[in-house]
Formats: structure tokens, sequence, C-alpha cells
């Protein structure tokens, strides 16, 4: 079976660093979008960074300039590094990928979560 297994989070002060990452485990074939999502409390879980197998990045209007979001096709493993951290990115972030394996065929994941908390 597919896994995803997210670490890094933390607490951390406002204009500290943190970075996350998440491994995909089990009979994988093929990666194709891996991303990050973030759900804080009372609100909706949204889009924070993706990256397409050949690279392509997309990352939200909120964290553009202050995150970057890279992978190891290699490792299966996808980074997130945050600087310039600001309370409002306190949430539960959460890894997500578009995965083709044996026997489940295609399918999208989510890890875990990984509590992010910025201190004022």
């Amino acid at each position: 079976q597919v896994q995803l297994v997210e670490s890094g989070g933390g607490l951390v002060q406002a204009g500290g660093s943190l970075r996350l990452s998440c491994s995909a485990s089990g009979s994988i074939f093929r990666i194709s979008a891996m991303g990050w999502y973030r759900q804080a409390p009372g609100k909706q879980r949204e889009l924070v960074a993706s990256v397409t197998s050949g690279g392509n990045t997309n990352y939200a209007d909120s964290v553009k300039g202050r995150f970057t979001i890279s992978r190891d096709n290699a490792k299966n493993t996808v980074l997130l590094q945050m600087n310039s951290l600001k309370p409002e990115d306190t949430a539960v972030y959460y890894c997500n990928a578009d995965i083709l394996s044996w026997p489940l065929g295609s399918n999208n994941y989510w890890g875990q979560g990984t509590q992010v908390t910025v201190s004022s």
C-alpha cells in the first residue's frame, strides 16, 4: 500500500523558518503532481504549493517569495522550505500526491498532517 509520511513541523517564532518533508512509500510506479496543503482552525483546506514531475511549481499568493517547494523524484520526496513565517501561517500542513502504484492504479493520497505553529 502507498503511504505519505510527513515530518518537520513544530513551533517557531515569527520571522523564523521550518522545512517540511514528505516521503512516499509503497509499490510506486510513478508520481505526477506533489503538493502541500494547509488547514487552519475554522478554515477550509487550501493549496500552499505544488510541483509537477517536471519541476513546474505553483504557489498560493500568500506564500510567494517566502516558501519554496522542491522534489526528489529518485527518493519520492517533496520538501517545503518555509521562510519569514508569519502567525497566519499557523495550520496543519498536509502532503498530497497523485501516485500510480501496483495494484491500486492511479490514486490521490494524503499524508497524516503535521502541525506548524508560528508565534508572534
